[in-house]
This record gives C-alpha cells, sequence and structure tokens, in this order.
C-alpha cells in the first residue's frame, strides 16, 4: 500500500519543479508513512509515498530500470500483486534479473517484457505509473475491479496524477471548482465510472490503462467482466467457488508483516477468516488476529431493521471467533467519539468530498486507526462479496431488481427523506429541479445497461439477473471500494479483498442467479462453499448491514450541529440550503434516532460535511 503521484508535461523540465513533487507527495503521506522516493528527468516526475508490507528493507519506489546507467522505464505503484512470486518466476526464466521480492520491480520488469499487455499479466489490487524513457509516453492503470484509486488531469502539454485528489490540488495548476456536474456526483449516489467532482480531475476507470504522449491521451479497457455459458453442475460450482475462494485468501495473507482480519460474524468476513486461519495453521504459523467494530449498548439495546440489519454483529462475531479459534479484538466506540466534529472533519478529508453516511464514515475511520495501533497495517476484508454473489436484497426483491434505475437508487427513492438521492433532502428545492438528480441516476443507468455482455439464448430473468450483476460489480461495488480504501488508508492500513479476485469474480459472475440463492437463501453458493468451517447460527446468519448507531444521544448532538449551522447566514452552505426543508427537520418532534433514523440523518449529515468541505477545500462552486 502506498501512494503515488506525478505528471508528464512536454513543454519543461521537471527538475526545477522539485518544491511541487514534495508538495504532492506530502499529500499522500498518510498513504505510506514509512518512506518517500522521488524521480525527475526532462518532462516526467514521479513520485511514491511507502507503506512497508513486503522486502522491508529494500523496495523503495520509484523503481527504475537502467541500461548502460541510463534510464528505461520507471515505475510507482500502489498495491499488492497477488501472483508477485509467480510472475517473478516466469521473468527469470525469461532472463530477467530481480533484485528484491518487491511488486514494483516484479510490475516494471513485466512492463519491459510484455509491453502495455503486462496488465493482463498482474493480478491483485493496483494503481501504477509507467514512464517509458525510450518512447517518451506516460501509461497509467488500474486494477479489474477499481480496488485502488488512481485520478489524474488532462493539461495542454501533457497530464497530472495522483492515488487522490488532494494530491492534485497540491500542484499550483489545479483549482478546487465543482460545477454543476460535479455537484450531481455528489448527490447522485450512483457514480459514474471515470468521473470526477472536481472540474476537469477524471479517474482512470477500472481494467483500463491511459497513455499519455506528445501527440495527446489516449484511453483504453484491458479487461472486462466476460459473459460465458456456465456448464458445471451445482456440485462442481460449489468447489470451484471454494478453491478460488481459498487461493486467493491465501495469497493476499502474502506479506512480512501479520495481516489481520475484520470479523463482523457475517457470512462473508467469516468465510475469509476460516479460511486465512486454515492457511496459516498449514504454514505453521497463527493464529490469525481479527477485529470487529461496535458501539456503547448497542447490543444490549438493538432495534432490527427488516431490510438492512436483522441482528446485531457483536454475538456473531464472538462466536466466530472462538469456533475458528483466532485472537479476536473487539473496537468498542461510544458516542462521544461517533460524533467527535474533528473525527468528522477528518472522515471529509479522507475521502476529499462529502459524504451522508456520518457515524458510519467515522466509525469506520476510528476502526483502521485502531488496527494502526495495534501493529496491523494489512487486513482482509470482505468488500465485494454481496456484489459477486448477489447478496443484496434489492438484487432479487422485483419491486427494485426490475426497476427503471439502479436497484439501489430505487430503494432510497422509497424513502421521503431520500428523494432524490441519499443526503439530498435539505438541498434548495429550486436548485434540485435545476439539477435533476433524479435523472442523471437514470441516464447513467441507461449508459451503464448498453455494457453489460451476454450470453446467447438467456431467459428474460437470466439476462435481468446479468445486468444486475454487472451493475452491482461495476456501478455499486467501486463507490464502497474507494470509501474503503480511503479510510483504511488514512492510516496507513492495506485494505486486502480476496472477493475482488478476477478468477473468482469471472466464475462466480456467469453462475445462474438460482444457484446463488437456492430456497430463498441469499450468497446459498458462498455459504455451501464453506459450510464445513462455521457454526451453525454463523453460516445461516441473515445479512446485516455494516452497522450504523441507534444511540438517541448522536440524533441530538447532530440536530444541534445542524441547528447551529442552519443559524449562521454566513456558512458557505447557508446559499444552498432550503429554507421550508431546514425548518421542517428542525421541527419539535426530536432528534432523528432508533433502527430507522440513518437515512433521516444522511441529509443533515451531509449538508454539514458539505459546510465543511466549502470551507476547508476552498470550493469554488460555478453552478
Amino acid at each position: 500500500m502506498s501512494g503515488i503521484t506525478g505528471w508528464v508535461d512536454f513543454g519543461r523540465d521537471a527538475a526545477g519543479q522539485a518544491g511541487t513533487l514534495r508538495a504532492m507527495s506530502a499529500a499522500l503521506a498518510h498513504r505510506g508513512p514509512d518512506g518517500a522516493g522521488e524521480w525527475a528527468e526532462g518532462p516526467a516526475a514521479l513520485a511514491h509515498r511507502r507503506l512497508a508490507l513486503l522486502e522491508l528493507e529494500r523496495g523503495a519506489q520509484p523503481a527504475v530500470f537502467a541500461d548502460g546507467g541510463r534510464p528505461v522505464a520507471v515505475l510507482a505503484l500502489d498495491g499488492a500483486l497477488t501472483n508477485r512470486d509467480e510472475l517473478a518466476a516466469e521473468l527469470a526464466s525469461r532472463g530477467h534479473r530481480l533484485t528484491d521480492r518487491s511488486d514494483a520491480e516484479a510490475a516494471l520488469h513485466a512492463y519491459l517484457e510484455w509491453g502495455e499487455g503486462f496488465l493482463l499479466r498482474l493480478e491483485g489490487l493496483f494503481a501504477l505509473a509507467v514512464w517509458d524513457v525510450r518512447r517518451q509516453e506516460l501509461l497509467l492503470a488500474r486494477d479489474r475491479l477499481g480496488v485502488k484509486p488512481l485520478c489524474y488531469v488532462t493539461t495542454a502539454a501533457g497530464a497530472l496524477f495522483g492515488s487522490e485528489p488532494k494530491a492534485l490540488l497540491a500542484h499550483p495548476e489545479v483549482s478546487p471548482v465543482v460545477d454543476a456536474d460535479g455537484l450531481r456526483e455528489l448527490f447522485a449516489h450512483s457514480r459514474k465510472p471515470g468521473t470526477g467532482v472536481f472540474r476537469g480531475m477524471r479517474e482512470v476507470l477500472p481494467g483500463h490503462r491511459l497513455t499519455v504522449r506528445r501527440e495527446g491521451v489516449t484511453e483504453q479497457r484491458y479487461w472486462s467482466l466476460p459473459a460465458r455459458p456456465h456448464t458445471d453442475d451445482t456440485a462442481t460450482t460449489v468447489a470451484t467457488v471454494r478453491e478460488l475462494l481459498a487461493g486467493s485468501v491465501a495469497r493476499h495473507l502474502r506479506a512480512d508483516v501479520p495481516v489481520g482480519a475484520m470479523l463482523s460474524g457475517g457470512i462473508d468476513s467469516s468465510a475469509l477468516t476460516a479460511l486465512a486461519q486454515r492457511t496459516l495453521r498449514e504454514a505453521g504459523g497463527g493464529p490469525l488476529r481479527t477485529f470487529s467494530v461496535n458501539f456503547t449498548g448497542y447490543t444490549e439495546n438493538f432495534q432490527p431493521h427488516p431490510t438492512m440489519r436483522a441482528t446485531p454483529d457483536a454475538p456473531f462475531a464472538e462466536l466466530a471467533a472462538r469456533h475458528i479459534g483466532t485472537g479476536h479484538t473487539e473496537i468498542l466506540l461510544d458516542t462521544a467519539a461517533l460524533a467527535d466534529r474533528e473525527v468528522h472533519a477528518a472522515a471529509l478529508r479522507s475521502q476529499d468530498v462529502p459524504s451522508p453516511l456520518g457515524d458510519m464514515d467515522v466509525s469506520l475511520l476510528l476502526f483502521f486507526a485502531a488496527l494502526r495501533r495495534a501493529g496491523v497495517t494489512a487486513v482482509l476484508s470482505g468488500e465485494t462479496a454481496d456484489e459477486v454473489f448477489n447478496g443484496y436484497f434489492w438484487a432479487y426483491d422485483p419491486d427494485h431488481s426490475n426497476s427503471r434505475t439502479f436497484p439501489w437508487v430505487s430503494f432510497e427513492r422509497g424513502h421521503d427523506a431520500a428523494a432524490g438521492g441519499l443526503g439530498c433532502s435539505l438541498v434548495d428545492l429550486g436548485l434540485r429541479k435545476e439539477l435533476d438528480f433524479l435523472e442523471y441516476a437514470d441516464q447513467h443507468y441507461r449508459d451503464a445497461l448498453t455494457e453489460v455482455p451476454h450470453v446467447a439464448g438467456e431467459s428474460a430473468a437470466e439476462r435481468r439477473a446479468r445486468e444486475v450483476s454487472y451493475l452491482a460489480l461495476t456501478r455499486w461495488a467501486p463507490t464502497h471500494l474507494d470509501r474503503a480504501d480511503r479510510m483504511s488508508t488514512a492510516h496507513g492500513v492495506q485494505l486486502r479483498p480476496p472477493f475482488c479476485d478476477r478468477a473468482l469474480v469471472e466464475y462466480v459472475y456467469n453462475v445462474p442467479a438460482e444457484l446463488k440463492r437456492v430456497g430463498g437463501q441469499e450468497k446459498s453458493l458462498l455459504r455451501a462453499a464453506v459450510a464445513d468451517l462455521l457454526p451453525e447460527p454463523v453460516l445461516n446468519r441473515r445479512k446485516s448491514a455494516y452497522p450504523t448507531t441507534q444511540d438517541a444521544e448522536y440524533g441530538e448532538r447532530l440536530r444541534a450541529r445542524f441547528a447551529e449551522l442552519a443559524a449562521d447566514r454566513g456558512a458557505a452552505v447557508a446559499p444552498l440550503l432550503d429554507t421550508a426543508a431546514t425548518r421542517a427537520a428542525l421541527a419539535p418532534g426530536g432528534a432523528p434516532s432508533g433502527a430507522f433514523a440513518w437515512v433521516e440523518r444522511a441529509s443533515m449529515e451531509m449538508m454539514i460535511q458539505l459546510d465543511t468541505w466549502l470551507t476547508e477545500y476552498r470550493v469554488d462552486l460555478r453552478l
């Protein structure tokens, strides 16, 4: 895990811009607290911030390959190659001499061996930049599902790039301008791949490469979800999923530092934990260290939600940890910590844009801070299991799965407080009508459908199920992968998601929906694949989303803070607030609390964060 940044500017030499490069690198110091490296020559400059997980004494970046004392190619990489050892062995058989065990060196030599086609040889999570001195071109690329972030700005003479927008905003030529489309991205809750919030700033698309030459910038897809007929019977399918997932977990455990695991007691994290513990024991290691998050009084006073949270995590996490035999730690957070203004501001800075998720963001940020204090710098996570195995209720609820927009957006629109998009009900009504958040999301949905690959002969139901899976993997998952990456890297922790393994994703994507949900049970295919590893209550636990506090005190603190903001006519967000909606939200009747409060709180959370963002980032809002 690390941060990368830099540029190519064919109009001037990079040697005289060391201060700018260091400022961009410093903006990413949280992603790599163990070291920093820079390389600049001619029109190109690359910088790297390092988190040491492999080859602790070596492996510094940017990695440089030289011939006769002259650089040939330079590479900076963020992430982890899960096939580094196999890749290195193949490169060695082709005559390459690798001097350390770093992922960056292996990736650089793969580029030298196979050119642009090297990306198909890389497995795992990565974002990288390669400057080819011979060809005078910069290549930027991201992993297939977009686990690792990478954004860029094109300029008149080249392009700037960075792991996070804050690195680009540290360059004097980039200004924090946000226009109408940028504001739509904030509120639509259906992010368009490649689209940034700040004007002129874009993201390298997952599974794509971007090449910057004097002649201009070109973008090309190197991977997409393949649609194939599924011919395996049920038993073979279950066995294949087990084999693929076990292999992915084993590869994600590769590091020179201990790798921990997030354990909520749900099927996703429990499956990973059980497979990881088995892998460690077979290698003579362990026990695996596992961690869960909980709130003071949450388990004792839990109120179930019919679709989002049926049960509290703590009892199931404890049961899973005890059964599997891990060294388990519960990270307990109180309401004061969840409501802390500075931590909310830190959550905003970690993502570079405001979010309506409030205490969910804060608790995740505090969770990773606790992991870092515990000495854990890499952790397994169940991210994307729901997208791969159709775990979300809206994936099979016909009211949402058959809607004419994204299923999750359809669900959100079922709440009056989320009408128009989660977190936007307090935005000025005239502005909402002008920006038309609803149509923005719906047009994105229609555009996304045109990409979906299909298999000849599919029934209408099979075709729709494939479309929902594709939308979940390419439009829903990136939002959560980005959030998880930003929150973890904010404290120098690398999140490792084995469910994002290419071979696993490709295989399960083509498994018929009825095999993923046998007998009406979500993710029954995954459950069957690990049935021998988990106790029955955990194995068959109904899905429960990441927890949000139900403490009334949190709602009271939030309401008081929003009232304070609404009364400040000089607040940066004041022109964007809807007067009638604000008055109604602050009317007597109590603060939003309990199991159903997260949607109602979202708009207050969003407007508070929006005000902080406009102020701290000095956003130039041009609508």
